[in-house]
């Protein structure tokens, strides 16, 4: 089985981060491949940037010449999701519906804690969308960088652990979720400080994504995820 962990943003080392943070939880004989866009923000923190992000991701997945089993997206919020899945007939899992749906297996309520303040509605409204708001008792912003999280990590744990904090104390949370890829390798860290159950996003997709390939599911072709219809589309980016 072979499972592509794409990034949101152009940002190598963090494409890298992703992939060894997803090989930690993937069942023996799962192969995964890290993919870094050829184009786009070096983080996305905003409207645009996301948008931009969802035809990267759609390229650097077309791009890919080798037979793959299952996309996960890695990248907290909206990032076009469904485009993908219109391209393609194997499973593509978003991190942040991987990792909410996986907090409400494990306690009555879950809040978010992500990077800055502005990402914070574009994480509700895919929430939403999703179906999975009700649960989310809280969406707090760290208001540590994208960047930042790679640059000074204890600086970016005590920040995380401060909100996971006030999201247990003050909006009633019993699940903490790491609403950014880059804080893979943090889950450990902020478990241990606050003692309630940490769901990581990109472990989470892998363990749904593994488990969609073993069972035989693939994306639904009927309606909503139809291949889209042929056009020439002129000038678009995409291989």
């Amino acid at each position: 089985m072979r499972i592509l962990t794409v990034n949101v943003n152009t940002t190598e080392s963090m494409t890298e981060s992703i992939a060894e943070s997803a090989r930690k939880v993937a069942e023996p004989g799962v192969d995964i491949v890290g993919l870094t866009p050829r184009f786009g923000a070096p983080s996305c923190e905003g409207n645009m940037e996301s948008y931009l992000a969802a035809v990267g991701v759609m390229d650097a997945v077309l791009s890919y010449d080798q037979p793959f089993d299952a996309v996960i997206q890695a990248g907290f919020g909206e990032h076009g999701r469904e485009g993908l899945q219109e391209l393609l007939e194997q499973p593509v899992v978003d991190i942040t519906e991987a990792a909410a749906s996986m907090a409400t297996f494990v306690g009555r309520s879950y809040s978010v804690v992500t990077t800055l303040d502005r990402t914070v509605p574009l994480i509700e409204d895919r929430l939403q969308l999703a179906g999975l708001l009700d649960r989310c008792a809280s969406v707090r912003a760290s208001n540590t960088s994208v960047l930042e999280l790679e640059a000074d990590e204890n600086a970016a744990i005590q920040s995380i652990v401060a909100e996971a904090q006030l999201a247990i104390d003050e909006d009633r949370a019993e699940v903490i979720v790491l609403g950014c890829g880059g804080m893979a390798a943090l889950e450990a860290a902020v478990r241990e400080q606050c003692g309630v159950p940490v769901v990581d996003g990109v472990a989470a997709a892998v363990t749904i994504a593994q488990s969609l390939v073993r069972l035989g599911l693939t994306t639904s072709k009927s309606r909503t995820y139809a291949p889209p219809l042929p056009k020439d589309l002129k000038g678009f980016p995409l291989s």
